[in-house]
Formats: structure tokens, sequence, C-alpha cells
């Protein structure tokens, strides 16, 4: 049985990090947040974003999900929310929610603290206390069933489809066999094979959730001039070799394996433990898609490219695995496992099993190389207006 050294929190719940989350409630006060967590521990991470402290009902609801997802995360040990004081989303209530886990949270208002260089001041000691109050969490071991795995693709080429993801697939069907839970997501990149998911669904309710899902993000697209069909691949993907949007998505579903989907979630709702394959409903944007899994819950990320892509996150660790032999030996020190040995005739069930082994020692604690380079990225995905209408119906 695979285990690994976690940290265990009052919630039951066991992370692979013990990061410190600094969460600003609004754009206004992002680079305040990213300025606090600077020069000081490893831990302290920021999750600055580019929303507005007043928004539509349905974009601050997605918007409050992802926050509290995130700072609730199992990785999170403690918290630091602030806000310019002028937004609609109510700091406090979001600090109630972090406390109701057992998490040590603190609230700082840049208002009321006297403007941006007191309140950096102020987040400072803040943020020091937090640090100092979740110094000694201890690791205990526990089982892979625990975990629960984003899996990402971004700057595709046709070695993805015939490489990457089907050995991260590999890795994510050997976590399910043992208990634990797998999702990936990208709705977008479901259509042209979404007849092959609906097949695998494991009963009629979430099969007809996920065609509806696919449709309602076509129907947004083409609301919006867009003929997802017609747009894909994009430009990037065609430079890699991909030809067709059926193409690019049967080589992007084969990342998440070959098990029964058992559910399909909204942006940024919870992932459940020991779930199998779940997938989630997000856009195509690699890094806003990271961040509604890691909302969910995801303590690992497990992100495929061929051409290329440097993507972190704050808050749960980001494996790149690469499919292409050129990208590999070109930027190999952003990559943690290299998959294109598949291109040379190395067995994928060998791959999908050195994928899998990097997944548990990530959790054990080794660095992914994008920790190592302090890559960090975060954005939350933005209900547009245009898309409003459809929220009035939301699924």
């Amino acid at each position: 049985m695979e285990t690994f050294d976690g940290y265990r929190r009052p919630s039951g719940r066991i992370g692979v990090r013990n990061v410190v989350a600094v969460i600003p409630l609004s754009v206004a006060v992002s680079a305040i947040a990213t300025q606090i967590s600077k020069n000081r521990s490893e831990r302290v991470c920021a999750t600055p974003h580019q929303l507005a402290a007043d928004a539509p009902e349905a974009t601050l609801a997605q918007t409050k999900r992802v926050l509290e997802g995130t700072a609730t995360n199992p990785n999170v040990a403690g918290v630091l929310v602030i806000e310019l004081g002028t937004e609609r989303i109510d700091a406090d209530e979001l600090a109630d929610a972090v406390a109701a886990t057992g998490r040590p949270v603190k609230t700082l208002s840049v208002r009321e603290t006297g403007g941006t260089e007191a309140a950096v001041e102020a987040g400072l000691e803040a943020i020091d206390r937090l640090v100092e109050e979740t110094d000694g969490a201890r690791r205990e071991s526990a089982d892979v069933s625990e975990l629960v795995l984003g899996v990402e693709c971004g700057g595709s080429d046709a070695t993805s489809g015939l490489a990457s993801n089907p050995a991260v697939g590999n890795a994510c069907d050997r976590l399910i066999e043992a208990g634990g839970t797998a999702s990936f997501s990208e709705t977008p990149e479901f259509i042209g094979a979404e007849h092959v998911l609906a097949e695998r669904c494991a009963d009629d309710e979430v099969r007809q959730k996920l065609l509806d899902y696919v449709e309602r993000r076509e129907s947004m697209a083409e609301m919006m001039g867009t003929d997802l069909r017609g747009a894909q691949p994009s430009p990037g993907n065609q430079e890699g070799g991909l030809t067709t949007i059926e193409e690019k998505s049967l080589g992007a579903i084969s990342k998440g394996g070959t098990k029964p989907i058992r559910d399909i979630v909204p942006y940024g709702e919870a992932l459940p433990v020991g779930g199998g394959l779940v997938l989630m409903d997000t856009p195509g944007y690699d890094i806003e898609s990271v961040v509604g899994k890691v909302a969910g819950g995801a303590q690992v990320i497990v992100f495929t490219t061929g051409r290329g892509s440097t993507t972190g996150n704050p808050i749960a660790p980001v494996i790149k695995v690469c499919g292409n032999p050129q990208t590999w030996n070109r930027m190999a020190s952003n990559m943690d496992v290299n998959a294109s040995t598949v291109i040379e005739g190395d067995d994928l069930e060998a791959v999908g099993g050195r994928i899998f082994d990097t997944i548990v020692e990530t959790a054990d604690g080794r660095p992914t190389n994008a920790e190592v380079h302090g890559l960090r990225e975060f954005a939350i995905n933005e209900v547009q207006p245009n898309e409003l209408g459809y929220f009035e119906n939301a699924l």
C-alpha cells in the first residue's frame, strides 16, 4: 500500500504542503497581498487575482466559492484575508468559514488600517504570527487513497495525445484503483469527444450533466461570437501538429485514464475524497482551470505539455509531464517527468508507473520544479456579463 507523510488538518483532510495563504478579496488589494508574502517564509503564498470589488451576483458567488475553497484546501495551514473594505464579499464571513475548519485565520482591512503602508506593516505582523502558530504542524503517514489529484494540459502538441496524456491517464487509473480521486476539466476540450466521455459515465444522470455542461460551454462561446468547433485546435496547437478538434479532444481526455466517470461538478466545487474519476466544468485557460481544481480540494496537480509550459500554483505543487523530446531537452529544468520516452518506444505502463511514483513522492514533500522556481500563478475564472443569463438556469 502506497503512503506519504502529510499534514493532518483538524477537518480530517490531509495536506501535502503547510502553506500560510494571503487571500485578497479583490484586485484592489492583490498587490498588497503579494507585497506581504514577499521576503517571508517560503510557506507564505499570496493568491492575487483580477476580480473587482463590486460585481454581478453570479460572478461574486463563483469568486466567493473559489476563495473559500482555496483558503480551506488541505495544503493550507493558516490564512490572512485582506480586504479594501468596500468589497461585496464579506471578509469576516470568509474568515468564519476558514475558522470552522479549525485553521487559524486573521483579517485585515486596508481602509481601517490606514492605507497601503500601514496595511503592509500590519499584514507582515499578522503573517509572522500565523507562521509561528503553524510551524509546529506535525506530519503523519497517510494512504494515497486520501489524495485528490487534479490533471491539466497546456501547450499541447501531437505528442500530448500519444505520450504524456495517456501516460498520466495510466497514473490516474493507478490512483483510483488505490482508492483515490482524479479530476480533469477544461470542458471546451471535451467538444468533439463528448460522445466518448458520455459512454463512460456511471449512470444516465451523470451522462446528462456532462452533455449539458458541454452544450452550455459551446452555446456561451457562440453567444460571444466564437465557434469552438471551428476555432480549435488553436494556432499554437496547429503549430504543434494537431489538425482537428476531435484529434485534440481525444488526446486531451486520455489524461483522465479509463475509469468510469462518477460525477461532474461546477467550477471550484468540492471534489470528493475517494471519489474515483470526477470531472470539473472549467474554461480551457490553464491557470484558471488549475485554480478551480485546487479550490475543489486537489492537493497535487499533474500538468502535461508538449510545446512547453512553466505554470505553477501557490497552494498545490504542479508536476510537469512532457511528451515532446525536443521540449524536454530545451526545458528540462521546468519539467518533472519525461514521458517523451513513449515516443521512442518506452512502455506506457512503465511511464505511467514513473508518474504515479512522482505523485506519491511529491505528496511526500519532494518539491516540483515549478516550486523550485517560485512559479505561483493564480487566476479565477470570471463569469462574463453575456454568460449571466445562463447562470440563471445554472446546473
